[in-house]
């Protein structure tokens, strides 16, 4: 149940990447310059916080390598992921990322950069496919796709590769993407219980439990995760991150292991808006094995370009408070100190130029709470969805064939997979094995689309004449997902599952910043096996707007974000809080280069 180092060795990597010839050459050379490296303590970018831009500046100003950058996050996987305060963020690390970053090096001193991405390790969510030649499972957590054979990089994992980002690792994630049954965010049966940096066996929150969590406390430069019903938004919330929900089809879920193809989106998870802006821009774009980024528009926009201090002078934003006090359902989302801190956000927001009108609720507001059509839906895609990736699949050594198998095969491993007393659950899965694609299904499909799009966020902005909707990010889940539209930040339930609660389809777009914190003598709730609430706990800020909006969305995050510089009002817990950096590093290579003379 460790961190796997993928299923090949050294020898595997050095054949498929480049030859051994070169590899020696460059460690030569590499030796011979290593005595120049800056020795200065505090010189380089604090990885808990280095943004892209400044590992890229570093790069470019040869202060340090891309090997360093491995290196350097390998040894802050080691520190924190099972020891000390195991936060088990990381599944497994890529056998072949030093190869890769040697790879990345030697290009950028022969060819010059590829562009921001150069060298710049990644994590992605465990249900996103990578090489299988590159020694990396695909499994969302599950021993039930261990070793199975992926045809092909997934679409962003290739775009990504392209872009020249070392894909440093897997991601550990709320197993099957929290669609299996009721289960703590976090768990899954080939690494176990994840947790929160913030919070002590903190909740971890949505089933990007591992990219938030990682990312938060620098194990990797950003990562990649997956939303169908806060997924994203959740664990950036709970994480203190900017995450980016794009309208679906915006990004391709080709390769993709899918819960529903009407709501699920990859975006990123990363430290600020800049970072996802940058992200963003690489993995966005139509694929032909996704007919859903068929409908975007023709030109995908640089996101960086979005990145304006001043946006918001000019802007209305509406404030849906009816959605603040229940969810769909009927349980409490907002506590006093969440309220208050998005309050005092809107006395910010006003003294950059922005009109706030509040409030701006949906008109649609009781029909949109009170339907049930996201399940029906959900659990139909999830059948057929997983059906057809699992039919793809090169070779399934479980010998799984569908749901049905999937099922079957937890009861046959429950000691992995159905571990009491917490993590017994697969009722979403006999759900959907036991649903069909009716007419009550296609019907559920379109009036979805319906609730949450065009009668529901597209008429709330254009009754109240508004550029987007602002919401704290517990709140914001729900309309985004249905109507597929995009959010910047957010959170969920922090009691219960994100999936299955409300109705849903696919169109709009969300983003979401860090808001607050709650207050440090706030009580530990017990760990059963994770605490939902504790002292610094954080929470977020979202940005919500019609499809394809995700340029302006990411204008208003940022333009808020320079303003606010939230996330450093509170760190994580010293624990969770790695020490190795890039000039320890270094200095170890120092160390070994002196031996050796």
């Amino acid at each position: 149940m460790g961190v796997q180092k993928g299923m090949f060795g050294l020898g595997w990597c050095l054949l498929v990447i480049f030859s051994v010839v070169t590899l020696v050459a460059y460690a030569l050379e590499l030796e011979q310059v290593s005595f120049q490296l800056p020795a200065a303590k505090n010189a380089f970018p604090d990885l808990y916080e280095a943004s892209i831009s400044e590992l890229q500046a570093g790069l470019q100003n040869g202060d340090f390598s891309s090997v360093d950058l491995v290196e350097a996050y390998l040894a802050r996987i080691e520190e924190v992921n099972l020891e000390g305060p195991a936060l088990r963020a990381v599944l497994e690390t890529n056998p072949c990322s030093l190869q890769q970053a040697t790879a990345l090096d030697d290009e950028r001193r022969t060819s010059g950069s590829r562009g921001p991405l150069h060298g710049i390790p990644i994590l992605l969510k465990d249900n996103i496919a990578t090489l299988h030649s590159e020694g990396m499972n695909t499994t969302a957590g599950s021993y039930a796709l261990l070793h199975s054979v992926v045809p092909r990089d997934a679409h962003v994992s290739a775009k990504l590769r392209a872009a020249g980002a070392i894909l440093l690792g897997k991601a550990s994630l709320s197993e099957w993407a929290h669609a299996r049954g009721t289960m703590p965010s976090g768990f899954s049966g080939r690494i176990g219980q994840g947790s929160s940096p913030y919070v002590p066996l903190g909740d971890p929150c949505g089933s990007s439990s591992g990219s938030g969590a990682a990312t938060a406390i620098g194990l990797a430069a950003a990562s990649l995760g997956t939303e169908t019903h806060g997924s994203i938004m959740c664990p950036s919330s709970f994480n203190n991150l900017v995450g980016v929900k794009p309208t679906v089809g915006l990004t391709s879920r080709d390769g993709v292991i899918p819960i529903s193809e009407h709501q699920d989106s990859v975006g990123p998870m990363t430290r600020s808006v800049a970072d996802a802006a940058v992200v963003l821009s690489i993995i966005a774009g139509p694929d032909q094995r996704d007919n859903y980024t068929l409908a975007q528009p023709p030109v995908v926009p640089d996101y960086t370009k979005a990145l304006n201090a001043n946006a918001l002078r000019g802007v209305r934003l509406g404030v849906p408070r009816q959605l603040f006090r229940v969810n769909a359902s009927g349980f409490p989302v907002l506590d006093e100190h969440e309220i208050a801190a998005f309050n005092a956000s809107l006395d910010t927001l006003r003294a950059l130029g922005v009109t706030v009108v509040d409030p701006a609720d949906f008109v649609n507001h009781e029909e949109l709470v009170a339907s049930k059509n996201e399940t029906a839906v959900m659990s139909v895609d999830l059948k057929y969805g997983l059906n057809r990736y699992i039919s793809e699949l090169v070779d399934v050594p479980t010998g799984v064939k569908d749901l049905a198998g999937l099922i079957a095969f937890n009861e046959a491993h429950a000691d992995l997979e159905l571990v009491e007393p917490y993590w017994t659950d697969q009722s979403t899965f006999i759900r959907a094995r036991n649903s069909s694609a009716d007419q009550a299904y296609f019907d559920a499909v379109v009036v979805n689309k319906e609730l949450g799009g065009k009668y529901g966020i597209d008429a709330t902005l254009q009754k109240y004449d508004l550029d987007a909707l602002l919401l704290p990010t517990l709140a914001s889940i729900m309309p985004a997902a249905i109507a597929g539209y995009p959010l910047v930040t957010g959170e969920c339930l922090p009691a219960l599952s994100c999936m299955f609660l409300l109705s849903a389809d696919p169109d709009p777009c969300a983003a979401a910043v860090p808001l607050g914190f709650l207050p440090p003598d706030t009580p530990l709730a017990p760990a059963e096996p994770t605490r939902k609430r504790g002292p610094n706990q954080p929470f977020g800020l979202a940005f919500m707007g019609t499809a394809w909006s995700e340029f302006q969305l990411i204008s208003y995050a940022y333009a808020y974000e320079r303003a606010t510089h939230t996330r450093l009002k509170v760190r994580a817990y010293p624990e969770a809080i790695p020490t190795t950096q890039l000039d320890d590093v270094q200095v170890q290579r120092r160390a070994r280069n002196d031996g050796m003379h």
